[in-house]
C-alpha cells in the first residue's frame, strides 16, 4: 500500500479500484493503533462508520481526517485537552465537521492539544504531551500538537487544528508540514470551544500546499451560527495554484530578522534565519520582486495578545463551572464552594494563569492600562500590515524563531513558550491569513523549518499559489 498518502494520491487510489474506503480507513486505524501509544497524537480513535462515502465529484469522499480535539462531532467525548471535560460528549456537530461530513470523508478521531489551545508545544494536555514524530525527545508544536504529529507520523492523511496565535502555522513549522491559518472569517467557529473568540481560526494541516487548498474548499462559507463569518463568494482555491507569481512583491519586514535582546526577545535561531532567506531567494529566483519593509509596531504584538487573549480567556472559560456541563466537585458545600472545586479540580496550571490574567487586566481600575491599552496596539498592528500591503503582494518570514525542542525543556519558563509565538500572533491579532510551509532543515538541529508567508484578508488565493510554487521550488 501506498505510504504517506496525500488527499491527490489516496483519491487516484480510490477511484481507481486499488483501495477501498474501509481498507484506507482500516490501514490508518490499525497504523493508529500501532504507533500511538509512543506519539500519543490521538486521543480518541473512532470506528469505521456503516454510511456510504460515494459523494459525487467531492475530492474528499472517504479520506480519513484527524480533528483535534476542541471541535464538536456528535456523540463523541471532547475534552479539549482538559480534565474538566474529561467526560463531556458533543451533542452536536461543528460547523467544519459538517461541511467534512457533507464531503463525505471519514473521521478516524480526536487528537491531543494543549488544555484549551492554551500553549506552543502540547505539554501542556491533561492527557500527557504529544511527541514529534521526526525525533520522540522533541515537542510537535503547540497547541494544534496532536493534529500536526498525525499528519508528520502518517497516522491520518490531513487533520484540522486550531489557530488563535498560531496553533496551526507553528506545529506545522516544527513537524515538516503545511498549516494553514485562513482570514478571520473564512471559515466557521461554531462548534470549537471557544479560546480568544476574537482570534480563533479553524484550519487544516495537509502534507501539501495544494491538499490545504482541497480542505479549504470545503471548509470555507457564510454560517448562521457564526456571526463573524463572511458572506462573500468562496473561489475554488485549487484553480489557480500553478498561475504565474512571476512579477508579485513579496515584503520582507526587517524586523523578522533583527528581534530585539531584551525580554520581548529570543532571537531569530541562525539555522532558522539560514532556511528562510534561503526560500527567499527562491522566491526570487521564481521572478518575484523581493522588498524591504518594516512593520513598525511588530516588538508590541506579543504583548498586546498576552494582555488581549486571556481576557477574552477569562471570559469564555466562566462557563466551566461544574453545574452545566463538565467535572462537577462532589463535595461542595454550597454553589459557590462546587464553583470553586470544580474548577481547581478540573483545569490545569495555564488555563488557571490566564484566567487570573485576564480577569485582571479586565478589573476596575486595570481596564484602561492593559487591556484598552492592547487593543489600541492591536489596531497599530493591523494598520502597520494594512500599509506594508499597499506596497507588497505577500509578506514573508520565519514561522517560529527556534525549531522544535526537548520535551521539558521551557516548560518552568512560560514566557520562553510565549515567545515562540512571536512571528504568529500578529496575524491573528491583525485577522490575516497565514501558512506554513517546510523549507528544510536546521543546520544544527536536523529539525524541520517553517517559512509563513502573509497575505492580505481574504486572498487566500494568491497565498496559496505563492505557497504552492515555492513548496515545489524547494522540493
Amino acid at each position: 500500500m501506498n505510504k504517506n498518502y496525500t488527499i491527490k494520491t489516496a483519491r487516484e487510489d480510490l477511484d481507481k479500484g486499488k483501495i477501498s474506503t474501509e481498507e484506507l480507513f482500516n490501514y490508518y486505524r490499525d497504523k493508529i493503533n500501532a504507533e500511538n501509544k509512543n506519539l500519543n497524537a490521538y486521543l480518541s480513535v473512532f470506528d469505521f462508520p456503516n454510511s456510504k462515502f460515494l459523494i459525487p465529484n467531492s475530492l474528499l469522499s472517504g479520506i480519513p481526517v484527524a480533528v483535534k480535539d476542541n471541535m464538536l462531532i456528535e456523540g463523541t467525548r471532547t475534552t479539549a485537552g482538559s480534565k474538566i471535560l474529561e467526560n463531556y460528549i458533543a451533542s452536536y456537530d461543528a460547523t467544519v465537521i459538517k461541511k467534512l461530513r457533507n464531503a463525505g470523508v471519514t473521521f478516524l478521531g480526536k487528537t491531543n492539544l494543549d488544555e484549551f489551545a492554551m500553549g506552543t508545544s502540547t505539554e501542556n494536555s491533561a492527557y500527557g504531551p504529544t511527541k514529534n514524530p521526526l525525533d520522540v525527545s522533541r515537542i510537535p508544536g503547540g497547541s494544534s500538537g496532536g493534529s500536526a504529529a498525525a499528519v508528520a507520523g502518517d497516522l491520518c492523511v490531513f487533520a484540522l487544528g486550531s489557530d488563535t496565535g498560531g496553533s496551526v502555522r507553528q506545529p506545522a513549522a516544527m513537524c515538516g508540514i503545511v498549516g494553514l491559518k485562513p482570514t478571520y472569517g473564512r471559515v466557521s467557529r461554531h462548534g470549537l470551544i471557544a479560546m480568544a473568540s476574537s482570534f480563533d481560526q479553524i484550519g487544516p494541516l495537509t502534507k501539501t500546499v495544494e491538499d490545504s487548498a482541497i480542505v479549504l474548499n470545503a471548509l470555507c462559507g457564510h454560517d448562521i451560527f457564526d456571526s463573524t463569518t463572511v458572506n462573500d463568494e468562496v473561489p475554488d482555491f485549487t484553480t489557480t495554484l500553478n498561475d504565474s507569481i512571476k512579477g508579485l512583491t513579496v515584503g520582507v519586514p526587517k524586523e523578522f530578522f533583527a528581534m530585539p535582546t531584551g525580554r520581548q526577545g529570543t532571537g531569530l535561531s541562525a539555522e532558522v534565519s539560514e532556511r528562510v532567506q534561503a526560500g527567499i531567494t527562491k522566491l526570487k529566483d521564481l521572478g518575484c520582486k523581493i522588498k524591504e519593509i518594516s512593520l513598525p509596531n511588530f516588538e508590541y504584538a506579543l504583548s498586546a495578545y498576552y494582555v488581549a487573549v486571556p481576557s477574552e480567556v477569562s471570559a469564555n472559560l466562566a462557563r466551566f463551572d461544574g453545574v452545566r456541563y463538565g467535572h462537577s466537585a462532589k463535595d461542595g458545600e454550597n454553589l459557590i464552594d462546587t464553583y470553586f472545586k470544580s474548577r481547581t479540580e478540573g483545569l490545569g496550571p495555564e488555563p488557571v494563569r490566564r484566567i487570573m490574567l485576564g480577569a485582571y487586566a479586565l478589573s476596575s481600575g486595570y481596564y484602561d492600562a492593559y487591556y484598552l491599552k492592547a487593543q489600541k496596539v492591536r489596531a497599530l498592528i493591523k494598520k502597520d500590515f494594512d500599509d506594508a500591503f499597499k506596497d507588497v503582494d505577500i509578506i514573508v518570514g520565519p514561522a517560529t524563531p527556534n525549531t522544535a525542542f526537548k520535551i521539558g525543556e521551557k516548560v518552568s519558563d512560560p514566557l520562553a513558550l510565549y515567545l515562540e509565538d512571536i512571528y504568529t500572533v500578529p496575524l491573528n491579532l491583525a485577522g490575516l491569513p497565514g501558512i506554513s510551509i517546510p523549507c528544510g532543515l536546521g543546520s544544527t538541529s536536523k529539525m524541520p523549518v517553517g517559512f509563513q508567508i502573509i497575505a492580505k484578508s481574504f486572498d487566500e488565493t494568491t497565498l496559496l499559489r505563492v505557497a504552492h510554487q515555492l513548496e515545489q521550488a524547494l522540493l
